[in-house]
């Protein structure tokens, strides 16, 4: 008994040592979490001609096309996103026509964390409006709309072709914020 006693303990002191041994190296840390970088090329812009009362700048990368009721469809590709414009003309129906696009912006209230507008305002030009961001896992983060108050409407929103995951298409919606405030301040009313 006493010789399964010792080889007992001379098996724990073995143990121990070994674990002493083996378990001297450096600290074990765990890895920080990465982030994706998405880094997209400075854009340039070129100036949208159309027999549409309107005209506008958009970005390079992007393919417009225009159908016969002058709405338009902006695609980035490379970005699996879209910017979709409507226009209708103004026939005393302006009250309608905001309250309209306003409520398209404020049905994403379910999914988003929140939305807040910047008013625009280009009285040169009598362009004037307002660019929604939506927070949150919304279906279209930026919303917006547009008018000279007398003859012309436009609303705009931008969507993606992936399952909307703000946090992670966040720099894609920075991205597409500057191109649609660029085509907002390059927008001008034809007569």
């Amino acid at each position: 008994m006493m010789k399964y006693k010792t080889i007992f303990r001379l098996n724990w002191i073995l143990i121990l040592l070994l674990t002493i041994v083996l378990s001297c190296k450096e600290d074990v840390l765990p890895k920080p979490k990465a982030q994706l970088r998405l880094e997209y090329a400075d854009p340039t812009y070129d100036l949208i001609k159309t027999d549409c009362p309107y005209t506008f700048e958009k970005s390079n990368i992007a393919s417009v096309i225009v159908n016969e009721k002058c709405w338009v469809n902006i695609d980035y590709e490379g970005l699996k996103a879209s910017v979709n414009m409507t226009y209708r003309p103004v026939e005393n129906n302006l009250k309608e026509l905001f309250l309209e696009a306003e409520k398209l912006t404020f049905n994403h209230a379910i999914k988003a964390d929140g939305i807040s507008s910047v008013p625009y305002s280009n009285k040169a030009k009598k362009v004037y409006g307002s660019i929604f961001e939506v927070t949150g896992n919304a279906a279209s983060p930026i919303q917006f709309h547009v008018t000279d108050s007398v003859k012309h409407f436009i609303t705009g929103a931008v969507y993606f072709s992936v399952q909307p995951n703000y946090d992670s298409i966040k720099p894609a919606i920075s991205y597409l914020q500057n191109d649609v405030i660029r085509m907002i301040e390059s927008m001008e009313w034809k007569n």
